[in-house]
C-alpha cells in the first residue's frame, strides 16, 4: 500500500496519506535509529516532568487527549521521533504548546481497520506512536505489539484502552484557569492524575498545563496520592 507525504507547514505535523510514496521521509528516519540491530533494549524516555517518564518496551493507556499529548510531548521535545495513528480531530496546536516538535511528528489520521498494522510499521522508525484504537483491542494482538516495542526499543501510548499496559493514566479531577468574573482567557489546566501499575497501588499526582516550557508539577492532597489497589481490576 502505497503512501504519500505532506510537506508540514511551520507548526503542522507530517501526515500519511492514501497516494504517493513516503519512502524519502522513511529512509530519514532510519537514518536516525540506532535500534534496527540487536536484542531487545529498554531505555527511559524523559517525560515533562518524573510522573509522566516512559519507558522503551511499554504500552501505556490513558483516558485523556490532553494526557496523551502530555506523555507524547517529553520525549519529542526531548529530540525524539513520534508517531500519531487514528486521531484526526487531536489538536496539534495544542502539542505544539505543550512541546512536540511537529517536525519530527508523523501522523496516520485515516488508518481505517489497518491502524494496528500501520501502528506496528510506525513503531520501527518512531520512538513513540500515539495511537487511538478504532475497536476493541485483542490481548494477542496486542502481546505482538509489545513484543515489538521491545524489540524495536520503542514505547507506545495509547488514548483508550489497552489490555495489560504497563500503566494507565486517569484524569481524575481539571480545572481551567485564567477567567475572572465573566472575563479574562483560558491559560491553563489543572489536573489531579491518577496511574496505576499491575499489583501496585494507585498513585496520583497533580500537573498544571499552561503550555510550552511551563508544564509543572502541582501538589495534590496527601490522603490522595495513594489509593488501594481494587482487587481484580482489569489490565
Amino acid at each position: 500500500m502505497s503512501v504519500a507525504v505532506a510537506v508540514p507547514a511551520p507548526d503542522q505535523p507530517r501526515t500519511l496519506g492514501a497516494t504517493g510514496s513516503a519512502a524519502g521521509t522513511l529512509a530519514e528516519l532510519r537514518q536516525r535509529v540506532h535500534r534496527m540491530q540487536g536484542g531487545a533494549t529498554s531505555r527511559r524516555l524523559p517525560g515533562l516532568t518524573p510522573d509522566l517518564d516512559l519507558a522503551t518496551g511499554a504500552a501505556y493507556a490513558t483516558d485523556s487527549a490532553s494526557l496523551a499529548l502530555a506523555l507524547l510531548a517529553g520525549p519529542s521535545s526531548a529530540g525524539e521521533w513520534v508517531g500519531v495513528v487514528g486521531a484526526p480531530d487531536l489538536g496539534y496546536e495544542a502539542a505544539a504548546g505543550l512541546g512536540v516538535d511537529l517536525e519530527r511528528t508523523i501522523v496516520v489520521p485515516h488508518p481505517g481497520e489497518h491502524w494496528l498494522s500501520v501502528t506496528a510499521a510506525l513503531v520501527d522508525v518512531a520512538s513513540v506512536v500515539l495511537v487511538h484504537p478504532a475497536g476493541p483491542v485483542a490481548e494477542h494482538p496486542a502481546e505482538r505489539l509489545r513484543a515489538r516495542l521491545r524489540t524495536k526499543d520503542a514505547a507506545l501510548v495509547c488514548w483508550g484502552e489497552w489490555p495489560r499496559c504497563s500503566a494507565r493514566f486517569a484524569v481524575r479531577e481539571s480545572a481551567w484557569t485564567g477567567l475572572g468574573r465573566g472575563h479574562g482567557h483560558l491559560s491553563g489546566r489543572r489536573l489531579v492524575v491518577e496511574v496505576g501499575r499491575p499489583g501496585a497501588p494507585r498513585q496520583s499526582f497533580g500537573l498544571h498545563l499552561p503550555g510550552r516550557g511551563g508544564v509543572e508539577p502541582v501538589a495534590v492532597a496527601s490522603e490522595a496520592r495513594q489509593r488501594p489497589q481494587v482487587a481484580g481490576a482489569a489490565w
